[in-house]
């Protein structure tokens, strides 16, 4: 089977899988985690492949894989979803659990497969309102976080400090990876950290360019797992 074919059939069962949700309401995962990624115009076609790849080879690093399994129900939910202008943003790829090193391999494989959703201004507002929605939708249960990864201030939509507070008042974490490298501001995590994060346990992580980003990418994700267990303990007290 060649790997072209093996990427559209399983496309196709997450697609089937994505389907099917409702029939799978309320099963428990360990985090409900939406991977918002900045897709403006300030990142290049190179950029946006270095992302990509980033966010391919951090689900499978075996440090994620062994913070995913180490979690009470061994398992998180995943939706890949790309965000620019204040209508600009698509869900890449739909709520999936990953469990292993083959499911997080499957959802790797499809992400840097799919071709770039948008360009454009850089709504942070627009990409965590977004990522509620699917929340709203999603066929699992867990605590919700929103990883929130671009390499610019919010220039479009609503003020994001606004889109923040409605998204915490819920329960939900949201967390910031800058990439920085941009000339938009002269203190980007500074800016992530006043305007875009909020909720429990809620951090930013820095990657100094894009080569660098898979590599924080990873500490970030094993950190996430992680904020979920210490939540799910602090609640069962």
């Amino acid at each position: 089977m060649t790997r072209t074919l093996r990427i559209s059939l399983v496309a196709a069962a997450l697609l089937t899988g994505a389907a099917a949700a409702p029939s799978h309401a309320g099963e428990r995962v360990d985090l409900l985690l939406a991977l918002a990624a900045d897709v403006s115009s300030s990142m290049d076609d190179q950029e946006f492949q270095l992302q990509r790849s980033g966010y391919a080879e951090a689900l499978t690093d075996p440090r994620v894989i062994e913070a995913i399994q180490s979690g009470a129900n061994g398992r998180v939910a995943v939706a890949f979803i790309e965000w620019a202008g204040h209508v600009a943003q698509k869900v890449v790829i739909d709520w999936t659990i990953i469990s292993d090193d083959k499911t997080a391999r499957d959802f790797g494989d499809i992400l840097v497969e799919a071709p770039r959703s948008h360009a454009g201004r850089t709504s942070i507002s627009g990409g965590i309102d977004f990522a509620m929605r699917q929340f709203e939708r999603a066929p699992y249960e867990g605590h919700r976080t929103i990883d929130v990864s671009g390499d610019g201030i919010n220039n479009a939509g609503r003020d994001v400090r606004l889109a923040r507070d409605d998204a915490v008042a819920t329960g939900v974490t949201i967390n910031g990876l800058v990439i920085l490298g941009q000339p938009t501001t002269s203190d980007l995590e500074g800016y992530y950290r006043d305007n875009v994060i909020g909720g429990p346990g809620a951090f930013v992580m820095v990657a100094e360019n894009y080569e660098s980003f898979g590599d924080a990418l990873v500490k970030k994700l094993v950190a996430e797992i992680a904020q979920a267990q210490q939540l799910r303990h602090a609640n069962l007290r």
